[in-house]
């Protein structure tokens, strides 16, 4: 296991928007919790909930210590989307597995005004080149509803292959969703696999930038 708390990933893109995936920090929560506020209704359809009735929601510290011990605990890796200094979203792995799995489930969000910019693929591709050439993990998955366009455009820029269909996968927006699950193993960003190098290379060698 070569996991390691605080993380942080940086990636100067083609056009020179600086992309950093880093740990929440205290300074961040007005922008935090502003970035939320405006986006709620946007958000909304896409994330995960809880059944039953409503859970109270977490206060800001609460939130960022829970992350916080999470990822210590090798558990899940929270990272929040930094292009040139502005929050535009997050990025994490949850669902971490040791022992002979080694393997976990990555999630991403986008604020509204941040999307169409390609932050979202290279989030995901920086964070799933630092976990599986980095923190000692061997696959990681990335499930995503059927009627979820954007994402789904995410993952096949990235060309993660699909595996099928999770009936039941998660409960989001108050009901319990089908998701389509792509993987990547760490075989896969190696010479014999797909993307040589990593995501993030791969990116850079895309002629769509």
């Amino acid at each position: 296991m070569t996991w390691r708390w605080p993380a942080q990933v940086r990636h100067v893109r083609p056009d020179g928007r600086l992309l950093t995936l880093r740990p929440l920090t205290r300074g961040d929560r007005v922008e935090w919790e502003g970035v939320r506020s405006r986006n709620a209704d946007w958000l909304r359809p896409w994330e995960s909930t809880l059944p039953g009735p409503p859970a109270h929601p977490l206060t800001y510290p609460q939130l960022r210590r829970g992350l916080d011990r999470a990822a210590r605990e090798g558990q899940a890796l929270p990272l929040v989307i930094d292009v040139d200094g502005r929050i535009a979203g997050q990025v994490q792995l949850f669902d971490v597995l040791w022992g002979a799995r080694r393997s976990a489930t990555a999630g991403y969000w986008l604020a509204r005004e941040a999307t169409g910019q390609g932050f979202a693929t290279w989030a995901l591709a920086a964070l799933v080149d630092h976990a599986l050439l980095a923190a000692g993990l061997h696959r990681v998955e990335v499930s995503i509803r059927p009627e979820n366009a954007a994402s789904l455009r995410v993952v096949e820029r990235l060309g993660l292959p699909e595996e099928g269909r999770q009936r039941g996968f998660m409960h989001v927006d108050g009901a319990w969703r089908d998701h389509r699950l792509f993987a990547v193993l760490a075989e896969d960003l190696g010479p014999q696999g797909f993307a040589n190098g990593g995501l993030v290379r791969r990116l850079r060698e895309d002629p769509a930038g």
